[in-house]
């Protein structure tokens, strides 16, 4: 089975973008797209990995790095930087994760200078849960790219996003029309009025033991179902958030390998 991966640097709006594409060596192009968006952690060796199962299913898959500053990354949003505080988190319970007093006390009991560096890069990482519309403009900018590139003129473009990227790619299905289909894996979820906007089918991915999440789902499958939109969901019992990442402790095999197959499932219907 041959790949052929590269990262590609594209000029939009006036702004340089950089964004890693996998396809089929031997596909016959154009293909239709999976926009895989980023977790957290950007385009780390998970999101790459998972764009190139996507590319191997037949799709032209491409991921965006939405941390990427006119095509480079800033100092402290390096890769080098993100795994150190992905290691420094591994270390806690999942629940943790997003406990500030929790997460503070286990950062006290580190070096100083790693304890700097941990810090720093944490906060310019969750700052972009603030920078939404920022970052949505640069997917919509790879949408437009891709409309006219020629592995992908004239076909269809879905997106999938973990994490922040799950926010994100709800986001797209609520402000952009060229979007055949949204696939959410435990992102914060859309508004009424949001949801008012959705053009294309919507799949989501949830895990049950994901507190924050889940808090505002019940709304928002009763605010779909009134506005008429297409939405099927899973929540998984078990899971946690991030359950579908094979690289951190919150895996869960059996709820990746039934998303999985879903989200094919989804993707084959709404982009062949």
């Amino acid at each position: 089975m041959s790949l052929k991966t590269e990262w590609v640097h594209f000029e939009q709006n006036g702004a340089l973008h950089r964004m890693y594409t996998s396809r089929m060596e031997r596909a016959k192009t154009p293909l239709p797209v999976v926009l895989v968006i980023q977790e957290i952690w950007g385009t780390d060796a998970h999101i790459l990995d998972l764009t190139d199962r996507f590319a191997k299913a037949g799709f032209l898959a491409v991921a965006p790095d939405l941390y990427a500053v006119e095509g480079k990354r800033p100092q402290s949003m390096t890769e080098e930087r993100i795994e150190q505080v992905k290691a420094f988190l591994e270390t806690l319970p999942p629940p943790a994760w997003h406990d500030a007093v929790a997460r503070e006390a286990a950062l006290e009991q580190q070096p100083e200078k790693a304890r700097e560096e941990l810090h720093a890069t944490y906060a310019d990482v969750f700052a972009n849960l603030k920078r939404l519309p920022q970052l949505l403009e640069k997917l919509q900018a790879a949408v437009a790219f891709l409309g006219e590139y020629e592995l992908s003129k004239g076909q269809k473009v879905a997106s999938t996003g973990y994490c922040i990227g799950g926010a994100l790619s709800l986001l797209m299905a609520s402000t952009e029309p060229r979007l055949a289909g949204s696939v959410v894996y435990y992102g914060h979820l859309l508004s009424k009025e949001q949801i008012a906007t959705i053009q294309c089918p919507v799949l989501g991915f949830f895990g049950e033991l994901d507190s924050k999440i889940n808090a505002h789902l019940p709304e928002f499958i009763e605010d779909m179902k009134e506005a008429g939109k297409a939405f099927t969901f899973e929540v998984y019992e078990g899971a946690h958030h991030a359950f579908f990442n094979d690289t951190r402790g919150a895996y869960h095999v059996g709820a990746s390998r039934d998303a999985w197959q879903k989200t094919l499932k989804f993707f084959n219907r709404i982009l062949v």
